[in-house]
């Protein structure tokens, strides 16, 4: 019983250092707003299901009062089921909704894309701003973490010449939604485990460019290098902070 005990506490004690990071960069960046309603952009995958988790606990105690909801589009593919994420929201008492699109017929039926990803990257994010306004929401939370931040700026400078990587905050004009990415200070290794001890649902992704893609070629790079020069993750992410996003702290 006090073994069983110690895991749920581990579990717990997880879940509030992810929440932790959260709202360190909510504050570092004012990501959030008084009466602000956010729509979480949920995949099914573990990191959206760990934000979605996060800002809805945040929600709970934080001094600046806002909404939460998750919204999940389905892009058309055969054997994607979201009722376990449902399930969840509905137990946790998350607001949940779920929007069916034809990317996936536009990408790889129609278009027949060869490099389908950009294609379907910027469809997805048209789509689940037009979702949240739907909804009321004036910003959307995306799920980029830690790694995602690093492996970002080596792609736009391996493959565009320049120093740059996703905003903490970003202000679209022409769809008038903010976008937020709380989990920047979150590693994934920590969301593999927030998942793992907090039995959060993750639904398997049935796209056929999961694993194999540019961003995936790079992951396996940084990995590969910080076997010879330990901690480059963390002299990358202070390089950003400091030269990109000009934070001192």
């Amino acid at each position: 019983m006090a073994k069983k005990a110690g895991l749920i506490f581990r579990g717990v004690i997880s879940m509030q250092e992810i929440l932790g990071k959260i709202r360190r960069a909510v504050q570092d960046f004012e990501m959030i707003q008084e009466g602000d309603a956010i729509a979480v952009g949920v995949s099914g995958g573990k990191d959206s299901i760990t934000l979605l988790y996060g800002l809805h606990l945040l929600k709970r105690f934080y001094p600046i009062k806002f909404e939460v909801m998750g919204l999940m589009l389905s892009l058309g593919f055969e054997n994607f089921d979201p009722t376990p994420i449902k399930n969840f929201c509905e137990e946790k008492g998350i607001p949940f909704f779920v929007k069916h699109t034809e990317i996936k017929k536009i990408v790889f039926d129609y278009r027949k894309e060869k490099n389908p990803c950009s294609l379907c990257a910027n469809l997805r994010r048209g789509a689940l701003n037009d979702f949240a306004k739907e909804k009321g929401c004036n910003k959307v939370a995306l799920a980029h973490h830690y790694d995602d931040l690093i492996v970002t700026f080596m792609m736009n400078l391996f493959y565009n010449g320049r120093l740059h990587t996703f905003e903490p905050v970003t202000f679209l004009d022409r769809s008038r939604i903010t976008l937020i990415r709380p989990l920047i200070y979150v590693r994934e290794k920590e969301v593999r485990s927030a998942v793992k001890k907090n039995n959060l649902p993750v639904v398997e992704n049935p796209c056929p460019m999961a694993g194999n893609t540019t961003r995936h070629s790079i992951e396996n790079l940084i990995r590969n290098l910080e076997k010879e020069i330990p901690e480059l993750d963390k002299r990358i992410f202070t390089a950003i902070k400091k030269d990109v996003f000009q934070l001192k702290n």
